[in-house]
């Protein structure tokens, strides 16, 4: 009997003896099957305090992430845009130090050579003005060397050259600069055959043109031909509010023999003694848009600095110069009357 009781026990032993290393094997054999990432695998050889802050910044993760996510705030309707600043990619660019808006009502002067009333600039800051474009390759050259200092001008455009270069125009207005008018074409107003009616007509012609070269007013800023000022249009300009431009520093790069060099020195040489002013340059002049890039590094190395003028309001052309300008074009005008004034069904 006692045999038999022991054997019974002996076999419960070894069954259990069995089983725990049946369990064991298969254990051991599930974690090798199952290869720890490289995340767990360095845990492993970390340190025991390294292991506990691991184990803390995993716990952190776990229970950020099972917080419900928060709703996102709506976003408020955004305003209306307006003009934005174009982006310079030049950080050292020359700029525009200030933009002024002018009042043109009257027809004010600026520029010292005729005009002395309004002294709105501050030392050592100047104002660009071009005359007698747009002009292929010339002006262009011109309004590259502008955009790449990230600087601004004041155009006066002459009328016949816009109706001949309407895209270059355009062009000059889309940079964001100024454009004036300067009569139809570029005669002296002065000049000994000159009327008063043909003085007015040049000018408004003038006007008209630019406006149909750029699809829009342009501003009621206007410079004489050669700086010959009419003084009967002068009167009239104070009936059209047109402010009226002449010069501080005149460049002369229209004279025979100019070069990129005679006219940045020039140009330096007056501004230097004078300390400010308007500066008369001509974007029509092929040597003024190869002097550019470097006439504006003078600039910058001089500490000067760049103001825009802008007008306050547009100048509406003449309807009877725009009729005019258009039949000497040879531009088709569509009608004005209504379809139903012109087509009719009769029958169906």
């Amino acid at each position: 009997m006692r045999n038999a009781l022991g054997l019974m026990l002996a076999s419960v032993v070894a069954a259990v003896v069995i089983a725990a290393g049946g369990w064991f094997y298969y254990s051991s054999r599930a974690d090798q099957a199952a290869p720890k990432t490289i995340a767990a695998r360095a845990a492993d050889q970390l340190p025991a305090q390294a292991k506990l802050a691991a184990k803390d910044d995993v716990t952190t993760t776990a229970a950020i992430a099972a917080k419900p996510a928060a709703a996102a705030p709506a976003a408020a309707p955004a305003p209306m845009p307006v003009q934005q600043k174009s982006t310079c990619a030049n950080p050292n660019a020359l700029g525009v130090s200030r933009v002024v808006e002018i009042d043109t009502t009257g027809g004010p002067g600026f520029g010292f050579d005729h005009f002395k009333q309004f002294d709105f600039l501050t030392d050592k800051e100047v104002v660009l003005t071009f005359d007698d474009g747009p002009w292929p390759v010339n002006t262009p050259a011109v309004l590259k060397a502008l955009a790449d200092e990230c600087t601004k001008g004041l155009f006066f455009s002459v009328g016949k050259h816009a109706t001949y270069h309407p895209e270059i125009l355009r062009q000059v207005l889309a940079q964001g600069h100024t454009v004036g008018t300067h009569t139809w074409s570029h005669v002296n107003l002065n000049g000994k055959k000159m009327t008063e009616q043909m003085a007015k007509d040049e000018v408004e012609k003038g006007v008209s043109a630019v406006k149909y070269a750029l699809g829009t007013n342009p501003a009621p800023f206007f410079r004489f031909p050669q700086l010959q000022h009419n003084p009967a249009i002068v009167s009239y300009f104070g009936t059209r509010n047109v402010a009226m431009f002449s010069t501080d520093i005149d460049s002369f790069d229209f004279r025979k023999g100019a070069t990129p060099e005679k006219i940045i020195e020039t140009v330096m040489t007056r501004l230097d003694k004078l300390g400010k002013g308007i500066i008369l340059m001509h974007d029509f002049q092929k040597h003024t848009g190869e002097a550019m890039p470097a006439l504006l590094a003078r600039l910058k190395a001089g500490g000067y600095k760049v103001v825009q003028m802008k007008a306050k309001t547009t100048l509406e052309s003449l309807p009877e110069y725009d009729e005019a300008l258009l039949k000497d074009l040879k531009v088709p005008t569509s009608s004005a009357r209504p379809i139903g004034s012109v087509v009719q069904t009769v029958s169906q």
